[in-house]
């Protein structure tokens, strides 16, 4: 087994989108072949629903999937597909725009006034850029749970992992998506595919990623306030943790424990032309988006 160092470690940066929705962005818009195949990554968490229960109205995608998973409170959606309904807590919704949808997402606090998921955007190769959009609503009593012997917790949202496969499938990038919370003070080791991108997002307590025989890790160095920090820190929330090459993480959780999600999947290394939620492969396939959605064509006609 080879392990994965840490390529950097980056603080999600606050943001406003939708109408108002007050969130946290830990990638998107920029180096899209950073983290190829995936585009954007939200983290949107509040406890004043003021600052986002305006949330997301119509807004129109192509050329991309969309994954929005939901920890607490609740997502009241639609599309153009005639889809409706809410995501509770726990719950994953994941939206192939293919060739064009329009949608909502509307937050909703839950009785504390709190409000908490993710969204992540993964791109769609050429081939599929104009594919059918498709729609996938997964309960989060549907999404598998292993506990480890030491107290390990994974939710598989999608991919295999440990033997049990994730409910969403279909998706063009073939993603391993999990949520991980690890025991305080918990060394463990996770395999991950040697050559799929892969980022963990650090949503509670502490932890270091390291390897297990190299106490002192890979030094990588950020300033934050003017200091140095390197990964020999405790990485904890809101922090973004982008690996380098290998098949095996391990992660150091520290007297909290830690929570995190891990993702990776395979690049699709094609170009992108990129405007808000459309992406396209060129600049000529963009502007015709932009056409499509002046003249009303915008949603394809999918039954002829």
């Amino acid at each position: 087994m080879t392990f994965r160092p840490v390529k950097s470690i980056t603080e999600a940066q606050a943001t406003m989108e939708g109408a108002g929705v007050h969130l946290y962005r830990a990638f998107g818009f920029h180096k899209p072949r950073e983290f190829d195949p995936f585009l954007l990554f939200d983290d949107f968490r509040n406890d004043d629903p003021k600052l986002f229960e305006k949330g997301f109205p119509w807004h129109p995608h192509r050329g991309i999937e969309t994954i929005t998973y939901v920890l607490d409170g609740e997502v009241e959606h639609g599309d153009s597909l005639g889809n409706r309904g809410v995501l509770g807590a726990g719950s994953v919704q994941w939206m192939t725009a293919g060739s064009g949808i329009m949608h909502q997402e509307m937050p909703r606090a839950n009785p504390r006034g709190q409000m908490h998921g993710f969204q992540l955007w993964a791109n769609l190769p050429s081939r599929l850029k104009m594919t059918e959009p498709r729609y996938q609503d997964i309960q989060g009593s549907d999404i598998p749970v292993i506990i480890d012997d030491d107290g390990t917790a994974v939710k598989i949202v999608t991919g295999s992992f440990w033997g049990k496969r994730g409910p969403v499938d279909g998706i063009a990038a073939d993603p391993l998506y999990l949520d991980i919370s690890i025991p305080p003070n918990t060394r463990k080791t996770f395999p991950v595919d040697t050559y799929a991108n892969t980022f963990a997002y650090v949503f509670a307590g502490k932890g270091s990623f390291r390897d297990a025989s190299n106490p002192y890790g890979v030094r990588v160095e950020k300033e934050v306030a003017g200091e140095e920090i390197n990964i020999r820190d405790m990485t904890g929330n809101r922090t973004l943790v982008n690996f380098d090459t290998g098949d095996e993480i391990t992660v150091q959780s520290g007297p909290e424990g830690i929570r995190f999600l891990l993702i990776s999947g395979q690049p699709i290394q094609e170009p992108v032309a990129w405007h808000g939620p459309i992406v396209m492969n060129t600049q000529d396939e963009l502007r015709q988006a932009m056409k499509d959605l002046q003249n009303g064509t915008f949603i394809q006609d999918q039954r002829q």
